[in-house]
C-alpha cells in the first residue's frame, strides 16, 4: 500500500475505499456470503444496487477498472442480457424479500456508452425483478463523448436522478496524453445538453495530477468548472495502480512516473478548495465539493460508508450483504457463463469480524472530514476516542486533526492526505500488506 506522504507517485494503490484490505478476500468465504443472502433481511439496514457498465470507447492510461473497448452491439446485448439474469438470480433470495432499494448506481466502465434503446430495454426489463420507483437516489457516470440530447433525454426518463460526468480535465492536450477518449468540445456540448434536460442532482469529476498538468492550466480548470457551477465536483489525486498503462511502462520500460508527486497534488487541491470555497461550496470530503450541503446529498456514498447492503451486479463488481464483502467474476466471459448456468457469478468474499467493521466505517467516515464519536459507541459499544487513542494522538500531534469533546475534526494539511492516515487505524497485520 503506498503511504508516502511526500515522495514520488509510485506505483500502488493509495484511494482507500474498504476495509479490510481486497488483497485479503478468497472463495473460501463464498459460503459465507451464500448464507447471509439466504438469510431474513436485518432490520432498518438500508440497501442499494450497484450496477457495473464495463465497456469504454477507450481505455484511459491511468485506469485500472475492469472495461471493454470497441464492443458492438450484439456483444453488449449478450452482457445486459447476463445482467438482467444476475438481477432475477439475486433478487429471489430470501434476504432480499419485501426490500426496497434506497439507491441505485450504474458505474464503469461508460454506463453511457448503451444507446437509448439498451438503456430503456435494459430498465425495463429490470423492472420485472427490482424497482427503483422509490430510490432516493439513481446515480448514473457519463463519458462526455457518448451524449447526446436524445440519451440524457432518456436517462431523465428512467429515472436517474443524479449525472456524473467524467470531465477529469478541460485541456485537449492533456486528454489526449492521458488516453482520454473525450475532447472539450464534447464536454461543452454535453454540458448545453444536460442544462437543457435538467437533472436534480449533477457531479462533475476533476483529476489533479494527470500526466502534462501545471500550474496554469489546473487553475483554468478550477475557474471552468466554477463557471458551469455544477451542485457537486469531485476531485481525485492521480494514483498509479499496478494494472494500468502508465504502470506497465514503468514497470516494463523504466520509465519515470508521470505524474505529479504528492505535495504538488496536494496544493492543486488545495488550491481548489479555496477557489471553491469562495465560490460559494462546501466541503463534503477530501474529494467532494458542494454547492448546498442540504440538498446535494450523495445518497450511495453516505450510505455505502455507514456499513448498508449493497448488492453488486455485473462483471467484476464489489458489494456488501448482511456482514459480508465480496465482489463478483472479473472476466466477462467467467461472468456470463455462470449466470447462464443459474449460479451467482461470485468470485471472492470476506466476512470481517465485528471490530474490523468498526475500523472500515470509521476510516470511511473520516474521509468526511469529522468524525463524532457517539455513533459509533450507539452501533458497536466502542468508544473510538479511547480504542484509537494512540493513532488520534499521533495524528494530533503531527497536524492532521483536532480532537475537541466527540469530535474529531481533520484540518487541511490532513484532509488532503486523509489516505495515507487510515492504515494507522487497521490491525496491525493490515497496515503494510498490498492493498488490492
Amino acid at each position: 500500500m503506498t503511504t508516502d506522504t511526500s515522495s514520488t507517485t509510485e506505483l500502488g494503490s493509495y484511494f482507500i475505499s474498504n476495509y479490510p484490505p481486497f488483497s485479503l478476500w478468497d472463495q473460501t468465504h463464498i459460503p459465507k456470503l451464500e448464507q447471509a443472502l439466504n438469510s431474513p433481511p436485518e432490520s432498518d439496514c438500508p440497501l442499494g444496487l450497484y450496477i457495473h457498465i464495463p465497456f469504454c470507447r477507450k481505455r484511459c492510461k491511468f485506469c485500472y477498472f475492469r472495461v471493454y473497448t470497441n464492443q458492438n452491439a450484439k456483444a453488449i446485448e449478450d452482457y445486459v442480457q447476463s445482467l438482467i439474469r444476475e438481477i432475477d438470480l439475486v433478487s429471489q433470495r430470501r434476504g432480499l424479500t419485501d426490500r426496497e432499494l434506497l439507491f441505485v448506481y450504474f458505474g464503469g466502465g461508460t454506463p453511457s456508452y448503451l444507446s437509448s434503446r439498451q438503456l430503456r430495454s435494459l430498465r425495463d426489463r429490470m423492472s420485472a425483478h427490482v424497482s427503483w420507483d422509490r430510490a432516493r437516489e439513481v446515480t448514473f457516470e457519463c463519458e462526455p463523448g457518448t451524449l447526446s440530447l436524445d440519451k440524457l433525454k432518456t436517462l431523465r426518463e428512467i429515472g436517474v436522478t443524479r449525472l456524473s460526468l467524467g470531465v477529469e480535465n478541460f485541456d485537449d492536450k492533456i486528454l489526449e496524453q492521458n488516453g482520454r477518449a473525450h475532447l472539450s468540445p464534447e464536454i461543452h456540448r454535453a454540458w448545453e445538453w444536460i442544462q437543457q434536460v435538467g437533472f436534480a442532482q449533477v457531479n462533475i469529476d476533476l483529476i489533479a495530477g494527470m500526466a502534462g498538468e501545471s500550474d496554469d492550466n489546473w487553475e483554468r480548470c478550477i475557474n471552468k468548472s466554477v463557471e458551469l457551477c455544477p451542485d457537486n465536483i469531485t476531485i481525485y489525486q492521480m494514483e498509479l495502480p499496478f494494472n494500468t498503462v502508465y504502470s506497465k511502462e514503468m514497470r516494463d520500460q523504466g520509465v519515470a512516473s508521470p505524474v505529479a508527486d504528492w505535495a504538488k497534488k496536494r496544493q492543486w487541491v488545495s488550491r481548489a478548495m479555496d477557489r471553491l470555497l469562495d465560490s460559494g461550496y462546501h466541503i463534503s470530503s477530501g474529494n467532494e465539493l458542494v454547492r448546498d450541503p442540504q440538498s446535494d446529498q450523495f445518497v450511495y456514498r453516505d450510505n455505502v460508508w455507514r456499513g448498508c447492503d449493497l448488492i453488486a451486479t455485473g462483471v467484476s463488481s464489489f458489494g456488501h450483504f448482511q456482514g459480508v464483502h465480496y465482489q463478483n467474476l472479473d472476466a466477462i466471459e467467467d461472468y456470463m457463463v455462470a449466470v447462464s448456468e443459474g449460479r451467482l457469478p461470485l468470485n471472492r468474499a470476506l466476512q470481517p469480524s465485528v471490530r474490523q467493521l468498526l475500523i472500515r466505517e470509521m476510516v470511511l467516515q473520516m474521509k468526511e472530514g469529522h468524525l463524532q464519536a457517539a455513533p459509533f459507541a450507539e452501533k458497536f459499544g466502542v468508544d473510538i476516542l479511547n480504542e484509537f487513542r494512540q493513532a488520534f494522538d499521533n495524528q494530533c500531534a503531527a497536524g492532521y486533526l483536532t480532537v475537541h469533546g466527540d469530535r474529531v475534526e481533520l484540518t487541511r494539511r490532513g484532509l488532503l492526505q486523509v489516505d495515507s492516515l487510515l492504515p494507522e487505524y487497521f490491525e496491525e497485520e493490515h497496515r503494510a500488506v498490498r492493498y488490492t
